[in-house]
């Protein structure tokens, strides 16, 4: 924290009105940092007080005891996380796309074509063959999992790990038709499903349209997964700083502040315009309800770099600037008694407004000087 100086002719001026109205013997001029200003007091060796010359109104707080933590303040942009193409392998023109938000689930349908419907289940190998009894893989054992987790085993004999087409898997396929009033013929062909790589999709974009071609390996959507995050660019030599699993402070358009965590801590380093470096890390809000509906938002993060535990420490506007150098605290003892305790500053919380101390002279529950103003 940079260290302010009073100009020396002030300090002298000041210094000879006060000795023309009283002699005092040993005095030490100090300057609070404070409230965007200055308050000049004097401090006698002989009595150990403090008196001030020019005055400010003030209160006390205490000085308290606990774990204080360093953050720093970025930006970051708030969206979904994941993004999904959604590739068509029907011919034909398309009947009905899903409107852009639009959240769909495991086994409904996601687009139709000619009216025949396509669809969704969670799977990351793409449709790239027709299914049916006897052929395994893991396309096979992705759909068999996707058949389990929608429902579709009435019988409850499907495994969801097997990567084999089984006459469970037939019967799990024909009851999805039955729903889907289609022909049940426990087979699937790859113009009936797409896969994508999660259990939500979240309609981001269309590239098809109603009436238009459906043609057959052309992208017909992309998506994302209905969970929340937040991106953001923090300076590379944080990076040694930040785990995963570190609190965060979230503050959004509206105002509204929520918590979160870091999720992710990237290792490719990018330049910025102003020829800086940065890293990206990802940050998972606790509760996906409470960052709303908004997308590609704009917010302010708050993330812990460092803290320290069982420190002394009190609010930054305590704090006294010493003129020969250091700083100290106005201490107020039981009897009303004001003295100056020089201290020791360490770890600074600016969004707390708060820094650690140290010193002989400090303990925890002493009342100290703070303005007011």
């Amino acid at each position: 924290m940079p260290q302010e100086q009073l100009d020396g002719e002030a300090i002298s001026a000041v210094l000879d009105r006060r000795r023309r109205r009283r002699i005092v013997i040993g005095v030490v001029a100090v300057m609070a940092v404070a409230a965007g200003g200055a308050v000049v007091v004097t401090y006698d060796r002989n009595s150990g007080q403090t008196d001030p010359i020019v005055t400010v109104p003030t209160g006390t707080v205490e000085v308290t005891e606990g774990t204080l933590v360093a953050r720093t303040s970025v930006s970051g942009t708030l969206g979904y996380a994941g993004s999904y193409t959604a590739v068509n392998q029907a011919s034909g023109s398309y009947t009905y796309l899903p409107p852009v938000g639009r959240t769909v689930s495991q086994g409904d349908v996601l687009y139709r074509v000619d009216e025949k419907p396509v669809v969704f289940f969670m799977g990351t190998v793409p449709m790239y063959r027709d299914l049916d009894r006897d052929l395994k893989g893991r396309d096979v054992q992705q759909l068999n999992a996707a058949l389990v987790a929608a429902g579709y085993d009435a019988d409850g004999r499907l495994e969801a790990g097997s990567s084999r087409y089984t006459w469970a898997t037939a019967s799990a396929v024909r009851d999805l038709q039955k729903h889907l009033h289609v022909e049940r013929t426990g087979r699937v062909s790859k113009s009936d499903v797409v896969f994508a790589g999660t259990s939500k999709l979240r309609v981001a974009s269309l590239a098809g349209q109603v009436g238009g071609s459906a043609a057959t390996g052309s992208a017909v959507l992309t998506g994302s997964s209905t969970d929340r995050h937040v991106t953001v660019g923090v300076d590379a030599s944080l990076q040694s700083r930040l785990k995963a699993g570190e609190k965060v402070t979230l503050t959004l358009p509206t105002g509204k502040t929520v918590d979160g965590a870091v999720s992710s801590v990237g290792t490719v380093v990018t330049k910025t315009s102003s020829g800086g470096s940065q890293i990206t890390v990802i940050i998972k809000p606790s509760k996906t309800s409470d960052t709303g509906r908004l997308d590609q938002a704009p917010v302010g993060v708050s993330i812990i770099t460092e803290s320290v535990d069982n420190v002394l420490m009190v609010p930054v506007n305590a704090l006294l600037a010493l003129l020969g150098g250091g700083y100290g605290i106005e201490v107020v003892e039981p009897s009303g008694v004001r003295k100056l305790a020089p201290v020791e500053l360490g770890l600074f919380d600016d969004t707390a407004g708060t820094v650690q101390i140290t010193g002989n002279a400090v303990a925890a529950g002493q009342k100290v000087v703070v303005p007011t103003t």
